[in-house]
């Protein structure tokens, strides 16, 4: 019982150094913005992350005396197409997230990026042909009630940049259902790795548009951003292996006080009232249906191979 509890208490504290990971990347965006154009930014996040990546995925060979080659052996696929389309809609993602964060508050930003699983659930229906039954559907419903809140199209305070970070979030959804196919064939290993391959390349033609080399503590915001990154998605996917993504999901809403907390300390941001009501709404639809999504996966694997459990609910 006890080897059991520590192994949630330290997906737990894995799940909380992704967020802060995350978070941290989400203000280095910011500071970097600055002066930087967001392709470069985005760019320079993908460079520098591969960098950190690549000693992570390479450790296993070393530590076992093995060539390169047999890296190189364990991380082909058969899959490029799809990895190609994959990492494509990913950067477009990424730079519609990448521009919210530099140019609309903080708290914001991070909380449409929230939206995403809402979005997930609808791609998974029409993508995947999931079924979807009431209750989640109530939740999803909810979730674009909270989207609309923050974003308020009737009001004088609708912006355009909203909608940005509304796409940035539909488009990671894309992916999301993307890499859940390309998971039922390749190692995580192999995802990563062709996903920070391709993405340097790709988000590197659209900045050589507005190419201009960073200077003094520009590289130092740059470097903090592809690293932090790395470290958020590495701390995330471990996490993710020993706990239940629906215990887990809470701890990573705790990005949106971090990031509220720096947009305050460091650019002057508040959070008006109709950004915190629509970011609780939103939060506790992505709560629903994560919690839901692994009860189902649960019932699942319970039922395999009968069929005495109906998914969709």
């Amino acid at each position: 019982m006890s080897g059991s509890r520590n192994v949630h208490v330290r997906a737990a504290w894995l799940m909380l150094g992704s967020t802060l990971g995350f978070g941290l990347m989400a203000v280095f965006i910011r500071l970097a913005s600055h002066s930087m154009p967001t392709w470069e930014v985005a760019f320079f996040r993908n460079t520098f992350g591969f960098l950190a990546l690549l000693p992570v995925l390479l450790w296993p060979l070393r530590h076992e005396k093995q060539p390169l080659s047999a890296f190189a052996a364990s991380v082909r696929t058969d899959q490029l197409p799809r990895y190609l389309m994959r990492t494509a809609i990913g950067i477009g993602s990424m730079f519609c997230g990448f521009w919210a964060i530099a140019h609309l508050p903080l708290a914001q930003a991070i909380s449409l990026a929230y939206s995403s699983p809402i979005f997930v659930t609808i791609a998974a229906i029409v993508l995947l042909g999931e079924r979807v039954r009431a209750r989640r559907w109530t939740a999803v419903a909810l979730g674009f009630l909270g989207v609309l809140v923050i974003v308020r199209p009737w009001s004088h305070a609708f912006s355009l940049g909203t909608l940005v970070a509304v796409a940035a979030a539909a488009l990671s959804a894309l992916v999301a259902i993307q890499i859940k196919q390309l998971s039922q064939i390749d190692k995580a290993d192999t995802i990563v790795f062709w996903t920070y391959a391709l993405w340097v390349p790709m988000s590197l033609l659209p900045s050589l548009l507005t190419w201009r080399w960073p200077h003094g503590i520009e590289w130092l915001w740059l470097l903090a951003t592809g690293a932090m990154g790395t470290v958020g998605q590495l701390l995330w996917t471990r996490a993710l292996k020993l706990g239940e993504v629906s215990a887990l999901t809470p701890i990573s809403f705790m990005q949106l006080p971090v990031v509220t907390f720096a947009g305050w300390l460091l650019f002057g941001e508040t959070v008006d009232a109709a950004t915190l009501a629509g970011a609780a709404i939103i939060l506790a639809s992505t709560f629903y249906i994560t919690h839901r999504e692994a009860q189902l996966a649960r019932q699942r694997r319970s039922a395999a191979p009968s069929e005495a459990v109906e998914p969709g609910v």
